[in-house]
């Protein structure tokens, strides 16, 4: 935290910390010249903890140095970008995060009744603690800032393919949420296609879009994989229909136990193994600096970029 902070300070870029629950988020303080109250505002976090006993060089420091450095892009941005960035505490929790400490299944990536019901019978504290942006989007949703696109860069430093995170809305989401999440999804497509010849769309793990979705705010989320990882991932979400669930509700980094806590059964552990080499490294001694390839970065940029550049009227 010190760290970013004093980064983007040499670069002349003032920051604030704000403090929800125990968490220490950090936005990004730039000119009021720099937004319209005529066009959507764009939301763009990644997570700057990491799991402990690891150096976290893509999970998730990649995707930090990206918005400090495109941070630093917009300090001599010309017009209007309507771009806000924080950068989030919390994230990485334990080995199990579906699990709260009172032993009730966590909202996680469903946006559902039940998450609704569990997110109102636990107390504020143990729901901040346990979804890292859980508490800065609640305070979004106080403030009535529920019209935003929100976009989550996570594990941005391996490979050349973008990939957004696939989300299935579950019957019964409100039709307004429906089409706000999809017509967020299909601007996130459009700004990621015109930075990359190829991107795909797949499912990924849960991150700080889980909080923000749990609040009813349409979020995205975007990673990057190598190609040959993305696409052997891909055949398998094909062959494999069980493969799914298991990325979306359960661990996907060494953990050998699944998201109630218990030890892998055998079909779970058959389908960890179909997992992209990246997602393995999470977590671990090797998600290190020369896991990286610095293709990524370039990627991320643009799409960055492009993402400044795009203006939706509200």
């Amino acid at each position: 935290r010190a760290f970013i902070r004093q980064y983007l300070a040499e670069n002349g870029i003032q920051t604030t910390e704000i403090p929800i629950a125990g968490k220490k988020h950090i936005f990004v303080n730039q000119s009021a010249s720099a937004y319209s109250p005529l066009f959507r505002l764009k939301t763009v976090i990644a997570h700057y903890d990491r799991a402990s006993g690891t150096p976290g060089a893509n999970d998730n420091s990649s995707s930090v140095f990206a918005l400090m450095d495109f941070a630093i892009r917009l300090k001599n941005y010309k017009g209007i970008h309507n771009i806000r960035i924080f950068f989030t505490d919390g994230e990485e929790l334990d080995e199990n995060p579906e699990i709260s400490s009172s032993g009730e299944e966590s909202p996680g990536c469903k946006v559902n009744g039940q998450s609704n019901k569990q997110t109102k019978n636990q107390s504020g504290s143990q729901i901040f603690s346990r979804m890292g942006a859980f508490g800065l989007a609640a305070l979004f949703k106080k403030a009535g800032i529920t019209n935003d696109d929100v976009y989550v860069f996570d594990c941005t430093g391996r490979g050349t393919i973008p990939v957004l995170g696939e989300t299935i809305l579950p019957p019964g989401v409100p039709a307004k949420f429906y089409a706000q999440y999809k017509a967020l999804e299909d601007r996130a497509k459009g700004i990621i296609r015109s930075a990359s010849h190829y991107f795909m769309t797949l499912p990924v793990p849960c991150s700080d879009n889980a909080g923000f979705l749990v609040c009813r705010i349409p979020t995205v989320i975007i990673t990057m994989l190598p190609d040959e990882e993305a696409t052997s991932y891909a055949r398998n979400l094909l062959l494999n229909k069980e493969l799914k669930d298991f990325v979306t509700h359960r661990k996907t980094s060494t953990s050998s136990k699944n998201g109630s806590g218990k030890t892998f059964s055998q079909t779970e552990a058959q389908l960890k193994d179909l997992l992209p080499q990246t997602w393995k490294l999470f977590h671990t001694q090797n998600d290190s600096l020369q896991s990286l390839t610095f293709q990524s970065f370039a990627i991320t940029a643009r799409i960055l970029d492009n993402l400044a550049a795009s203006k939706t009227m509200l």
